[in-house]
């Protein structure tokens, strides 16, 4: 068949693996989520749902030991591998004899083969109407790449076109600045050539553009949804000058946030690059830099909120530098400064977290200590995998272990120590606070209860019988 675009997209049914849709993730329900705890026997709780206390599939469980010789009060990891595989898988076409107990307390006996719990949690996950119960279910599922397409979300046939030895899946799995030196170098001869020229011309300045922006260490393959919020800006900015317009108003809010300073630089070159085509760029911005760079600065204040709200100086920078009243400008003239410490609180060499043999996404093998009670700092070019070793390998780590949580997987790493020093890990980050639409900072933070206490309290809502409720806008009455 001629090839056509549509194959080469996962978006499109004539491009998606069949295996995944085109996600290129599975889920399943993942054993060592299911055995909880597998130090304990399943008569006292290795299996959440499964031990005494849920009578009819404890029953059940007694009814399969039987079946197969072994005993329900052996630690579950102390059981034969076989009888581990029967109780999670089920035992096949082989049946068993099952004795089940009604409401009325009656025993009644049937033989059939025993479903086993992961097929049993499949079937419930898949069949149920209710959500209560697919959310407790969710939490027993783990993602894994798609078999078929081993995670690259495109069908056989697509994975199996190249171009200079490469497939399109080995091509936006390499770094953006790796992969922008390979289109410079690719040169293809006779008509493959002629053909080609035109879309290395387009790929090679659309790489550039991200390179520009200080997202070389990018991969295109990336998912969406794990993007920082100044990466998916500045891809937006990248596609913005490959369209090349001029006459336009660009707008971006804090473009330097998460930066390193080398990246930084990359970033102001590619702002002015805009402003020379012919278009307005103005940025909302507290990077010295950028500041110092700008045309025309507007420096907003003096103060946050009532003490703010008016134009304190405006113009060019020695028009800031000499402005009396603005707070940027004493800053940046060095006038006002922020000291550093002169001392610095010393580790103690006993008291630190060690986690080892991190190497998820692009980590090396890293061993990271960290002094506990400490300010620590980790630092580093944007992309060097600073987030993939905190907050996706520490955080799901130590989440885990002192916070019982249960949907969260690190990354790949060998071992931690230094846990047992900890009491809890709390991940502040930046998404939005509270659970529903009415939430603001008075509820989350917990101040709005003896606020509606003290309005309670009062005379005249002692005389009219008004409750802490009643000056509440998340209960009925309120």
């Amino acid at each position: 068949d001629e090839l056509e675009p549509r194959l080469f997209s996962f978006n499109n049914p004539a491009g998606a693996c069949s295996g995944c849709d085109g996600l290129g993730m599975k889920q399943y329900f993942d054993p060592e989520r299911i055995v909880l705890h597998p130090e304990a026997s399943l008569a006292e709780g290795a299996i959440r749902g499964w031990d005494r206390r849920n009578v009819y599939y404890f029953h059940m469980l007694n009814s399969l030991a039987e079946h197969f010789g072994f005993d329900i009060d052996t630690p579950f990891e102390a059981l034969a591998r076989k009888h581990q595989q029967a109780i999670l898988h089920g035992s096949g076409k082989q049946e068993v004899a099952f004795a089940y107990v009604n409401d009325r307390g009656d025993v009644i006996k049937r033989t059939h083969p025993f479903e086993g719990i992961i097929p049993n949690m499949e079937r419930r996950y898949r069949d149920t109407d209710s959500q209560s119960v697919r959310e407790e279910l969710a939490r027993f599922l783990s993602t894994h790449p798609c078999p078929d397409c081993e995670g690259t979300r495109l069908r056989r046939d697509a994975r199996h076109v190249f171009v200079d030895e490469r497939n399109l899946p080995a091509i936006t799995s390499m770094p953006v600045g790796e992969a922008e030196l390979y289109f410079e170098q690719l040169q293809l001869a006779g008509r493959k050539g002629e053909i080609a020229n035109k879309i290395l011309k387009e790929l090679r300045a659309r790489y550039r553009f991200l390179v520009d922006v200080g997202l070389n260490y990018l991969t295109l393959n990336r998912s969406a949804e794990t993007l920082s919020g100044g990466e998916a800006q500045r891809i937006r900015l990248a596609s913005q000058i490959g369209a090349g317009l001029v006459g336009v108003m660009y707008i971006l809010d804090e473009p330097s946030i998460g930066l390193h300073q080398r990246d930084n630089e990359r970033l102001l070159r590619t702002l002015t690059h805009l402003r020379d085509l012919g278009n307005t760029v103005l940025v909302v911005e507290h990077d010295e830099d950028a500041i110092r760079q700008a045309d025309h600065i507007i420096d907003i204040g003096p103060g946050a909120g009532v003490h703010g709200g008016r134009v304190v100086a405006q113009g060019k920078l020695k028009d800031i530098l000499g402005n009396r009243e603005s707070l940027t400008g004493a800053y940046l003239s060095g006038k006002r400064k922020i000291d550093i410490p002169s001392t610095r609180t010393a580790p103690d060499n006993k008291r630190k977290l060690v986690l080892r043999g991190a190497s998820g996404n692009n980590l090396q093998s890293v061993t990271l200590e960290i002094p506990l009670g400490l300010l620590t700092c980790v630092t580093g070019v944007s992309g060097s995998g600073k987030s993939t070793l905190i907050n996706g390998t520490l955080y799901p780590i130590a989440a885990t272990e002192l916070n019982g949580a249960t949907t969260l997987t690190p990354e790949a790493h060998e071992s931690i120590s230094g846990m047992d020093m900890i009491d809890k890990c709390i991940d502040i980050d930046q998404s939005p606070i509270g659970r529903t639409p009415r939430s603001n900072p008075a509820t989350y933070t917990g101040i709005f209860t003896p606020v509606r206490e003290l309005f309670a309290g009062t005379q005249e809502a002692r005389s009219r019988g008004y409750k802490a409720g009643r000056f509440s806008f998340n209960v009925k009455g309120g």
